[in-house]
This record gives C-alpha cells, sequence and structure tokens, in this order.
C-alpha cells in the first residue's frame, strides 16, 4: 500500500498554493519531438525492477515499462483503465475468478525481440521471490496458490497463470475480484525476459518494453534513458514519449532544485522536480510571477485523517466517537498544515478524483467543530470528557508534531486531555501496524495505490488488516462492513461497485473509527520549456508519461 504519516505528507505538501485553476498544462508552444527532458530527484537511486517496486503507473517506471493495462489521466476528469500490452481491459468469467487477456500485435522489447505472454507470467511470478521485496502485492493475495509459491528462481511456476498460447493469458484468482484491471496495471505485470530475470542482471541491464531504455545507471548521480528504437506509438494510445532522452538527476537538494527551476536556465528550462514543494520553497515561488505561471497544484491528494482506536477504554463507546467528530478543530489542523494552501477539509473516506465518489458529511459542523454538540453526545453517553485522558501517536518532526498540537488545543476546549506521544518514523509505522496498539489517537494519511475506492476503503477497515503490519489503525471491527467490502471487491460491474463502494464509506463514517480532516494539496514546478505539464484528479503527480517539451 501506497502509505503515509501525516508528517511525510506535511514535510512534503506543507502548504501546497492554490492557483486560479487546479492544473498548469505547460507550454503554451506546440510540442516538439526530439531534446532531453530532466528529472530532478531528491532520491540517492531511481529503483527500476517492477518486482520490487510501488511506483505508479502514470511515473518513473510507466516510461520503461508496460503493463497489461495502465491509465489514462486527464485534467478534471477520473482516471480510467485502458489496455497497454493487452487489446482491452480484461475478460472476466467464472463469476470473477478467471481473467483472460491477448496481447496486441507487434511488441517488442528493446533488445527486439517478441514480447510473449511467458514474459508477463515471469515477470508477475518473480515478484513472488524473497529477493524481491517492497513491491505492490495485492496480486499475491488474490492468484491461486500465490500464499504459498516463492517465485521461478528455484525452478518452481505458479499454475494459476496460463499461458495457452504466446498472446494469451488466464488468470485463475481464489475468490471474484472485479478492480483486477486495476491490478494488472501494477509494476509486476511488466514483462521481464527470463535471461535478463536474475535480480542482479536486471538491476544492472533492464531490457524494457516502454518507449524508452536504459542508457546509463549511476547511482547517486544520475539515470539516464534513450529511445527505445522498437516501441510503437502505433500499439501505445497513452504514452506520448517526446523527447529523445530523460535524465533523471539523483541526489538533488530541494531547495536547489526549486531555485533552479525558478531560473529556469540550461537544462532546468526542460526540467521539472519530482517532490512537492515545501512552505518556504513556495513562497519563493509566488514571489517569482514567472515561476508561480509554472506551478501545478492539484485539487486533492491523499487523505490525512485523526485515527481512533476503537478498542480501547472509552473509545468503545460508539457516542464517543461520535462527539470527537465534532470535538476535532479541522480548522486549526489545516491552519497548521499551511492554511487553504495545504488543503481542503475532509468529510469522507473515498478521496477526491475516485470514480464512483460521492460528497457527504454524516457530522455537518463549523470548519471548527461543533462543541455544543460534542458536550451533548458525551452527555448521551454518560462519560464526563474532562475524565479522558487520551495518547496521541504522531512523529516527531515539526510539521506533525505543530498538526497534533491542533487536535490536542480542540479537544482540550471540552476538557479531554491529551498526551502527545511522538515516534521517529520507524517507530511510528511499527507502532501504528501493531496488533495490540498502546495508543487512542494516531494522525494517518493515505494515497491510494490505485483509483478505485477498493484501495481507500479496504487496507484501512476491513478487519482483516488489522494489526500485523497492516494499517486498519483504529482495529475497526464490522462484520457487516467486511460483509460489504468482500462483496464490493467481487462486484465485476464498475457502475455497481462504485455504488457498493460509496455506500460503505457512509456505512463506516457512522461508526466513526477516524475523523477525517483534510485532502491534502500537492505542488509541483516546472521549467518554462515543459509542456502538458499537470496534476489529474487522481493520482496527486505528475503525468510523466504524456509531458512534452515546447518548441
Amino acid at each position: 500500500m501506497r502509505k503515509f504519516s501525516t508528517a511525510t505528507a506535511a514535510a512534503l505538501v506543507a502548504a501546497a498554493l492554490v492557483l486560479t485553476g487546479c492544473t498548469s498544462h505547460g507550454a503554451t508552444n506546440s510540442a516538439k519531438t526530439g531534446g532531453t527532458l530532466t528529472l530532478l530527484t531528491s532520491a540517492s537511486t531511481v529503483s527500476l525492477d517492477p518486482a520490487s517496486s510501488q511506483n505508479l503507473a502514470t511515473t518513473t517506471l510507466g516510461l520503461l515499462d508496460r503493463r497489461l493495462t495502465t491509465w489514462d489521466v486527464q485534467p478534471g476528469k477520473d482516471a480510467k483503465v485502458v489496455p497497454d500490452l493487452a487489446t482491452d481491459t480484461g475478460r472476466v468469467s467464472d463469476g470473477g475468478k478467471t481473467w483472460t487477456y491477448t496481447l496486441k500485435s507487434g511488441l517488442k522489447f528493446s533488445d527486439g525481440s517478441p514480447v510473449t505472454s511467458a514474459d508477463i507470467k515471469y515477470g508477475i511470478e518473480r515478484s513472488f521471490s524473497d529477493q524481491l521485496q517492497g513491491g505492490l502485492s495485492y496480486h499475491k493475495t488474490l492468484l491461486v496458490g500465490g500464499d504459498t509459491y516463492t517465485g521461478p528462481f528455484n525452478g518452481q511456476s505458479l499454475a494459476s497463470i496460463e499461458t495457452p498460447d504466446a498472446k494469451t493469458i488466464v488468470f485463475h484468482l481464489d475468490k471474484p475480484f472485479g478492480d483486477w484491471p486495476w491490478i494488472v496495471s501494477m509494476p509486476a505485470f511488466s514483462p521481464v525476459k527470463e535471461s535478463n530475470g536474475s535480480p542482479a542482471a536486471y538491476k544492472k541491464a533492464p531490457i524494457t518494453t516502454g518507449p524508452y531504455k536504459v542508457a546509463s545507471i549511476n547511482d547517486g548521480t544520475s539515470l539516464t534513458l534513450v529511445r527505445n528504437p522498437y516501441w510503437s506509438k502505433a500499439t501505445d494510445d497513452v504514452r506520448t514519449a517526446s523527447a529523445d532522452k530523460v535524465v533523471f538527476l539523483e541526489s538533488q537538494n530541494p531547495s536547489t532544485t526549486v531555485q533552479n527551476l525558478i531560473n529556469g536556465t540550461g537544462q532546468y528550462a526542460d526540467a521539472f522536480g519530482l517532490q512537492y514543494l515545501g512552505a518556504a520553497d513556495l513562497a519563493s515561488v509566488t514571489h517569482n510571477a514567472s515561476a508561480k505561471s509554472r506551478l501545478a497544484t492539484s485539487q486533492a491528494g491523499p487523505i490525512q485523517y485523526l485515527a481512533l482506536n476503537t478498542q480501547r477504554g472509552a473509545l468503545k463507546d460508539l457516542k464517543v466517537r461520535q462527539a470527537l467528530e465534532y470535538a476535532v478543530d479541522k480548522q486549526a489542523y489545516l491552519v497548521a498544515t499551511g492554511g487553504p494552501q495545504a488543503g481542503t477539509l475532509a468529510s469522507t473516506l473515498i478521496t477526491p478524483g475516485i470514480a464512483g465518489r460521492q460528497d457527504y458529511d454524516l457530522y455537518p459542523a463549523d470548519a471548527s467543530g461543533d462543541v455544543a454538540k460534542a458536550k451533548s453526545l458525551f452527555s448521551q453517553a454518560g462519560v464526563d470528557p474532562t475524565s479522558l485522558k487520551l495518547t496521541l501517536l504522531t512523529q516527531n518532526d515539526d510539521a506533525s508534531l505543530a498538526q497534533a498540537q491542533a487536535i490536542q488545543q480542540g479537544l482540550k476546549r471540552i476538557g479531554i486531555t491529551v498526551t502527545l506521544r511522538p515516534d521517529d518514523q520507524n517507530s511510528f509505522y511499527t507502532d501504528v501496524a501493531a496488533s495490540n496498539p498502546t495508543f487512542d489517537l494516531a494522525l494517518m494519511s493515505w494515497q491510494p495505490d490505485f483509483p478505485s475506492a477498493n484501495s481507500n476503503i479496504s487496507p484501512l477497515f476491513d478487519s482483516s488488516q488489522i494489526g500485523n503490519g497492516n494499517f486498519n489503525v483504529s482495529q475497526y471491527k464490522n462484520p457487516a462492513v467486511d460483509a460489504a467490502i468482500a462483496a464490493a471487491q467481487a462486484e465485476v460491474d464498475p457502475a455497481k461497485a462504485q455504488a457498493d463502494w460509496a455506500a460503505i464509506d457512509k456505512q463506516i463514517m457512522a461508526d466513526a473509527p477516524v475523523v477525517p480532516l483534510i485532502y491534502a494539496k500537492q505542488s509541483f514546478l516546472r521549467g518554462s520549456g515543459v509542456g502538458n505539464f499537470f496534476i489529474p484528479s487522481f493520482p496527486a503527480y505528475p503525468d510523466y508519461m504524456t509531458v512534452t517539451l515546447g518548441k
């Protein structure tokens, strides 16, 4: 799962700027073919192996690797799943447990060899090996036999992936799963040649299927991509690939990156930064008219929320949790995060930009809350709020502590004593994912891995995701919700599934296991020569695959 604490999100999002309009489409001049696109990252290396990657379909690996499906993202529109290597988004049978794909004709690797269904099967099988860890793992729990399979390096094959011929691949799932077309857009579904499949070989010289191939890898300094001569635009409806070369400059200081982009000379004219802009850097940008016009800002991004430990003390009482929905001062939290520039107030679990999302608020109040309503609910529960002593788990950076203090002061208004418990980042993730946590409240943030409400809801509220490193931080258990989640996951009609997820959103919020706080906004800066640069409704990142260079 793509997960963030509010510390991580705040440090990156900080005070993302609201502009006139939510997106910046980039240079108004026409696009050209050729030139070098430079991407500036603070990371010391760019991870290239799809088996161990959590890369979104529209970011880095989308330039190198194609999958069975991919995402079509547009400004102001919900993301759509579309065919990539496959001719369609999947043909379903067996009540949703069998999915069949046919490959397009003429697909080739960057070495000129044909792409076959066996290469896709092998690429997926690699992701099960303990030599390649850290990647998105939805398919591992869905494919029949995936719970015991350990990868192909010992000569074993996964029988639930069939390749009856070179262009056909069939997946057998252990339960119906309507979002399988999204799952096959993930990095692990990139084809990998067996001769290139050992982790050491792939890391050194990956053989790719996207519009680019690797020219050089200099960890800590740069990654250079050049055109893959065997990629055909005729088979690829999504990627623009206007630049002849793409260079990732690594180990870049974020503030230096912003200053270089503000100046916009030399290579920085045809460049953009991969990190969100923080408050200080945004201030620099907004004081420069040219740079300000080159910002792209998301409408919304990760949901930041206050998790309530539903299995602990007074928080077991629904009325107490509902009282906290009104007692929290969301406005103070937003101010601590950076003000209206940093996000918009949240009331739902499904984030904006996800198809089928319904906007609602079960606990309507002013942005600062409703103290009188909170006190009334405490009275109905027979609980004196001044008797409550709650522990709030947060990270120990300045941004997170400021947010936690905003929650603390908001609850103090009705007499609740909140003690902050700051953790370093590693300890924080260990503690929030524990099976028997010792905190009452925790500040969290969540960015779905794919554009479906399933990815918003299931990881955070299915009772099977409690503890053991999972992220049902509220320890929320409701058998009716578990059953509804299972039914929605099994639904293969997208419209019906979307309606089901919207109903589940309200069903969960009626139990008040979390207080939605804000949908965080994210801003990115481009050079003057970069075009078609925008932040879609989802995800809250630029679409690397369609960025162009202007004349």
